[in-house]
């Protein structure tokens, strides 16, 4: 008979919480080489891909706390990585844009997480590799409880031509906080 804390040790949810943890280690390790952590990447690498962009819709897109955003984004701009301006649409809003800095930074960045993550696979022969990825994946895309059939991951409604066809941001869709930070409307 396994013990009890054997049978939890084998548990999925257990192994790759665990897995996880150490990648997450290893990546910000890397990452404080350049003085960022994981959430100033992610906030980085968001913007560059999406930007300008409004800071709100970077809290939506991340599913950040927009008084945490404020802090990522005072880092990010005392490094000279973002910049904040009025948004020429709407002067109330920030619009946030990658600086040329910030672009090589976050070019390193990815260097270094890349390795990371290649350290944390090295066990693993190239085709485990890919087979991990691909089935990490079908669990990460895999329909919630309570939603049928499989739905695309998730990410929240920025204007962008991807995702301007439902849910533009400010529409009352994506105002419905019953969906929870980043969920996108499912009226389609």
């Amino acid at each position: 008979m396994t013990s009890p804390l054997a049978h939890i040790r084998s548990l999925p949810t257990w192994l790759v919480g665990r897995v996880a943890t150490r990648g997450r280690g290893l990546v910000a390790d890397a990452l404080s080489a350049e003085g960022l952590g994981l959430m100033h990447h992610a906030v980085l690498a968001a913007t560059a891909e999406y930007g300008p962009v409004a800071q709100a819709d970077l809290c939506r897109l991340l599913a950040v706390d927009p008084k945490d955003m404020v802090g990522l984004l005072n880092h990010l701009q005392q490094s000279g990585f973002v910049l904040r301006t009025p948004d020429p649409a709407d002067r109330r809003k920030n619009a946030v844009t990658v600086t040329p800095e910030g672009g090589a930074v976050l070019a390193r960045c990815a260097r270094l997480a890349g390795a990371a993550n290649a350290q944390l696979l090295a066990p693993l022969d190239p085709d485990e590799q890919r087979q991990l990825i691909a089935l990490l994946t079908r669990l990460h895309e895999a329909p919630q409880p309570g939603e049928s059939g499989r739905v695309a991951p998730r990410r929240a409604a920025v204007n962008t031509p991807a995702s301007a066809a439902c849910c533009p941001v400010g529409s009352p869709h994506d105002r419905d906080s019953s969906r929870g930070p980043g969920r996108r409307c499912r009226a389609r």
